[in-house]
Parts: structure tokens; C-alpha cells; sequence
């Protein structure tokens, strides 16, 4: 999830949108401001798109040992039934380093695509950290670190224990279907 540190995170606040008063204007939402220099980290997460199971494991740092770790801790976290394991890297040097091709070269089943730079969006647990951040984050101010590492742990296990398939893409909205049978000449102007 990058870097996140202690501090206020912006939600929807409720505010009057038609004063009490006639004669006074309607109200602002406003927030203190919070430079929030109490203590960061960085959330690293797994997501199984076919079930839409995900997992998330705090760190103090983005390095290749904490990196490592958490690819040992996601190897314990699937099933050993599962053949084949795709992780969908970006291009950042901690998921390049000899460590992890040692990893790879221990684990068989593992394989690593990197996606094209600029390409997010190829990525399914991008928009899964906007799903988390909403659930973990928003509105919320955090004092501590620890704070923030429990707040997104309670969400993971929400989550989880309502998880369903996730779908790449945009929402479908329903459409009504056709009538089959008869088609439609296009109208001569």
C-alpha cells in the first residue's frame, strides 16, 4: 500500500447543507490540519482475485529482507494444492534483488511478472488498496503506528470474512436484454 503514516485521514463528514438560520450561510466541511509526523510504514498485501481473499502484513521499512519475509509468510499463506503462484510485481529494485531470485529459485511454483511501467491498472490489488484504505483509513485520525498496522489488520479480517470474487474492470450495470428475433433497419434520413 506505499508508505503510510500516523496521522488524520479525510472522510465524509456530515454537514448542513441548509442552515438553521436564514440569514447565515451554509456550513464547510473543514478539517484540522495534521502533518502527521508520529511514526510511518508500509502495508504489504497478497490478494487472490478468484476469491478475492486477501492478506496484509505490516512493515517498519521497504526493504529487500522485509520483502523477502513477507514472501515467505504469503508462500504459508496459500494452499499447497496450488501449482502455480503468478506475483504481479512493479518495477521497484526491492522486488529485483538476488534475494528474491534465490526465493524464486527455492520456491518452483512462484513465477514473477513485472508489469510495463505506468500500467497500475494491470494490476488487481490496486484497486483493492483503494477498498482497504476506505475501510482502514478513512476518517480516522492515528496517534501510532501500531494504530495504523491494527486499523488495516481489522479491515483485512472484514475483508476476508466477507470476500468475494473480484472482478478487473469497471462496475457492470445491468442492461435490459434485447428482444431477439427481430432487427431494426436503421432510419433513412
Amino acid at each position: 500500500m506505499g508508505p503510510e503514516s500516523a496521522k488524520s485521514f479525510p472522510g465524509q463528514q456530515l454537514v448542513r447543507a441548509v442552515p438553521a438560520v436564514a440569514d447565515q450561510p451554509a456550513e464547510r466541511a473543514t478539517q484540522e490540519i495534521d502533518y502527521g509526523r508520529r511514526g510511518k510504514g508500509y502495508i504489504f498485501g497478497a490478494f487472490q482475485p478468484a476469491t478475492g481473499e486477501a492478506f496484509t502484513a505490516p512493515y517498519a521499512g521497504r526493504t529487500i529482507v522485509n520483502w523477502v519475509d513477507f514472501l515467505g509468510r504469503v508462500e504459508a499463506w496459500i494452499p499447497p494444492e496450488v501449482e502455480r503462484v503468478h506475483a504481479i510485481l512493479d518495477n521497484l529494485n526491492v522486488h529485483r534483488a538476488t534475494d528474491v531470485l534465490l526465493f524464486s529459485l527455492a520456491h518452483p511454483r512462484w513465477e514473477f511478472v513485472f508489469q510495463p511501467t505506468y500500467a497500475a491498472y494491470l494490476n488487481l490489488i490496486e484497486p483493492w488498496w483503494k477498498v482497504l484504505r476506505s475501510l482502514a483509513l478513512k476518517g480516522r485520525r492515528f496517534e501510532t503506528w501500531d494504530q495504523i498496522a491494527n486499523a488495516v489488520a481489522d479491515a483485512t479480517a472484514y475483508w476476508n470474512a466477507h470476500r468475494h470474487p473480484f472482478v478487473w474492470g469497471r462496475r457492470r450495470r445491468h442492461k435490459p436484454r434485447r428482444q431477439t428475433g427481430v432487427a431494426r433497419l436503421p432510419s433513412v434520413a
